[in-house]
């Protein structure tokens, strides 16, 4: 099993990850919105050639660098989608980490229709790529047989997630329950939607809305961690700070230290 202090790096970047079916959001004046609230904008937030650095700061201390890229447009199992990737390295002495996740996000649906791990953490390695098909609600790992169900028509992957959050309305005091990660098991995530605040980051000062998500896991975003990704309170909606409390580790944080603008695109989130 891999020590905690390996994980902590890519799971830094995974700032809202999981997924779900639909979703119940509780607001401020107790009233439930069910279903889902759809993206609070005409146009996805993102698009082609955005790209984003990160400083990665353990207590005070810089330790790594993350990016995150929308890399193109491709054609995925014939539909239209972005491919977009996240890459972290870095780490400590005797536990560096060089992992790269990539998604293909369906540009009309904003779900996943693939997504591939390439993860290098000391002396652990995984390469995985798990292929979509969620008109049939099923999926597959690339070199195995088995096909498994999916719990939704409309499947999110860590880094998929992280997009799709960006199209929420995101209103102070909303909270998001969201069942749509592709493994069962890791439904659902929590997403609380706590203030709004002004921060100081290497690549300027923003006004941001400040969202803690809570995973049914026990790692980065589980309900021990107290993390809060703080997106950029505009239209583009990115993440310019992260923090949290991880096991043996302590603070983490990641500081956005440059940001370029993509092409946004025409969405239609059923």
């Amino acid at each position: 099993m891999r020590s905690t202090r390996t994980l902590w790096i890519t799971a830094a970047l995974l700032a809202v990850t999981v997924s779900g079916l639909g979703i119940v959001a509780t607001s401020m004046d107790g009233q439930a919105i069910t279903g889902d609230p759809g993206p609070s904008m005409d146009r996805a937030p993102f698009g082609p050639g955005e790209h984003a650095e990160y400083q990665v700061k353990l207590g005070g201390i810089g330790v790594g660098d993350g990016t995150m890229d929308i890399l193109d447009l491709a054609t995925t199992g014939g539909y239209t989608t972005y491919h977009a990737s996240l890459h972290v390295k870095g780490g400590i002495p005797l536990a560096r980490v060089d992992t790269r996740l990539d998604t293909w996000l369906d540009v009309a649906g904003l779900f996943s229709r693939r997504f591939e791990q390439n993860q290098k953490e000391v002396r652990y390695r995984r390469h995985r790529i798990f292929n979509f098909s969620p008109e049939t609600r099923t999926y597959q790992q690339e070199g195995r047989d088995t096909v498994m169900t999916l719990p939704t028509d409309r499947p999110l992957d860590d880094v998929a997630f992280l997009y799709y959050a960006r199209t929420l309305p995101l209103k102070v005091g909303d909270t998001y329950t969201i069942p749509r990660y592709f493994k069962e098991d890791g439904n659902p995530v929590v997403l609380k939607v706590l203030r709004k605040e002004r921060i100081k980051v290497p690549a300027g000062e923003f006004n941001t809305i400040v969202v803690q998500p809570i995973i049914q896991t026990d790692g980065l975003f589980g309900e021990g961690g107290e993390a809060e990704v703080y997106f950029s309170d505009d239209e583009r909606r990115m993440i310019v700070y992260l923090r949290s409390r991880v096991p043996i580790v302590g603070s983490l944080s990641l500081h956005l230290r440059s940001y370029e603008a993509g092409i946004p695109m025409p969405t239609r989130i059923r």
